[in-house]
């Protein structure tokens, strides 16, 4: 079970940290992603960690702005998004999937969280 956190409301140019936390005993053999979904658009990929945390993967569109990390111990995911603007307003997801490295593709996790809204007023 996956439950995201942190989403809000903030100013353009500013930043959020996301959250998601998971319960179960195997969460440092998922990799882990973080999908969002604007009104009236499909859920698109925006960033995701393998196992270890070695590997990281980011959408273009938010390279260089965008940082997942993951605390195995605390079974936890983040995602810390600088320098927003109107285009990351979306409700962000976080999913998990069993495999070691880190699909970009949202059918292939098998674990969603409940979502979380984030909205960047400009």
């Amino acid at each position: 079970q996956l439950q995201a956190s942190g989403g809000g409301l903030v100013q353009a140019g500013g930043s959020l940290r996301l959250s998601c936390a998971a319960s179960g005993r195997t969460f440092s053999n998922y990799a882990m992603g973080w999908f969002r979904q604007a009104p009236g658009k499909e859920r698109e990929f925006v960033a995701a960690i393998s196992w270890s945390g070695g590997i990281t993967l980011y959408a273009d569109l938010v390279k260089g702005r965008f940082a997942i990390s993951r605390h195995n111990a605390g079974k936890a995911v983040y995602l810390q998004m600088n320098t927003l603007n109107s285009e990351d307003t979306a409700v962000y997801y976080c999913a998990a999937v069993g495999t070691f490295l880190p699909p970009k593709t949202p059918r292939a996790y098998d674990y969603w969280g409940q979502g979380t809204q984030v909205t960047v007023s400009s």
